[in-house]
Parts: C-alpha cells; structure tokens; sequence
C-alpha cells in the first residue's frame, strides 16, 4: 500500500492523466477516498449519489469503469464487502517511485558530468596535452568506482611532485590511499598486492599497491 507519507491526492493530481482517468472519476474517487477514512467501509452509487451532482447512473458506470481497469476494488474480509482504492494507490506510487528514480538518475548524472569536466579540465593542464580516448575512459572508470573529483586530482598533483606524469601512477596511488583508509578503518585491506599489468587494455583499476619496481626513482 502506498506510504502514510506520501499523500494520495497530490499523487492522484498528478498522475491521473497517465492513467487515463476523467476529470469525473477523479473527484469520484476522492470522495471514495474521503467516505472510506470517515469509517464507511462499503461505498455505493447511492451513497455516492447523496454526495455529489453526478446522476447516479453517471456514478454506476465510473465506478465500473474503475473495477474494470483495476483501479478499484470490492474486497470480503470476514464476510464483509468494503470499498477499496488500494490498486490505485499502488499504481500511483509506482508512478511517484519511477518519477523518484529518473529525478535522481538525472541529478547523478549531472553531477558526473560536473566532475568529469572538472577532472578533465586539471589533468589536460597538469600534463599540458589533451587526454586519449583510453585515458578518458580509465577516468570515467575511477569516478565510476566512487572516487570522488578531489581524490583524482589530489593523486594526480602527488604523482606530478613524485615525477610521474601517467595514469597508471595516479592509479597506483589512489589505490594505496584506499588500501591504507581500509587498513585504518578495518585494521586490514582485501586489496591485492599484485599489480594488473595491462591497464590500457582491461581499464581494470582495482586491488593493486602504490608502487611497482618498474615506477620507482
């Protein structure tokens, strides 16, 4: 059933066109709404008949219109019938939950798209060129693990200072911060010791150590 939380008729307000639902069935159903809440448990044409202009004819035919289309329901709990708008309200909030996620999807989307460019911006400066197409999508790959831009940059800065100027050092160095913040926070690290050679070909940037023989000055 939908969450206390969210409130059904603003839900229903806004998503009563995509559900195909007539301006008349929606004051039906929030006069529903409000009879059921006042403890009526069983609600019919002529009980809705006594609250609203609508003929009662008019009425009959919303209301099965509405048990047609699932969004209404007769329900016998204990040998009682009542009224019950609990299929629409999973609709709707199906609807406020996919809203939710693409509201949110786009909201991350944008705010890679900041740090990317924030990114690309510092290391095509710090290197003095323009970035490879392996390069870029080795960068997408550390934000995509959950580096954050600062961390990228930062590491980037330590190996210009240490005289390194590839990505294979600035991965290697943002992953001994990590193995030592898990060591810190976990007393240990599930982070390999063995570094994955070919980096340009797997973009694998995971489980190795700062420092190879092959880096060192």
């Amino acid at each position: 059933m939908i969450s206390e939380a969210i409130d059904f008729q603003v839900l229903l307000l806004d998503n009563y066109k995509k559900l195909k639902m007539s301006e008349s069935q929606v004051v039906l159903v929030l006069m529903v709404d409000r009879l059921v809440n006042q403890g009526n448990p069983l609600i019919t044409a002529d009980l809705l008949s006594l609250k609203m202009s609508l003929d009662i004819k008019e009425i009959d035919k919303l209301i099965a219109d509405l048990l047609t289309r699932g969004l209404m329901e007769y329900k016998t709990v204990d040998g009682k019938t009542t009224t019950s708008l609990d299929p629409l309200k999973e609709k709707l909030f199906r609807e406020f939950q996919l809203a939710l996620s693409k509201e949110n999807e786009a909201k991350s989307n944008k705010t890679i798209k900041e740090q990317l460019s924030n990114i690309f911006e510092n290391f095509q400066r710090e290197l003095g060129r323009s970035l490879s197409p392996m390069e870029i999508s080795t960068i997408r790959e550390w934000v995509s693990m959950g580096y954050t831009d600062e961390n990228i940059i930062d590491a980037l800065k330590e190996a210009i200072n240490q005289g390194k100027k590839s990505l294979k050092s600035v991965d290697k160095i943002l992953l001994s911060w990590a193995k030592r913040a898990e060591i810190e926070a976990e007393g240990k690290t599930s982070i390999d010791d063995e570094w994955t050679k070919n980096l340009e070909e797997t973009i694998r940037i995971a489980k190795t150590p700062w420092l190879d023989e092959d880096d060192e000055d």
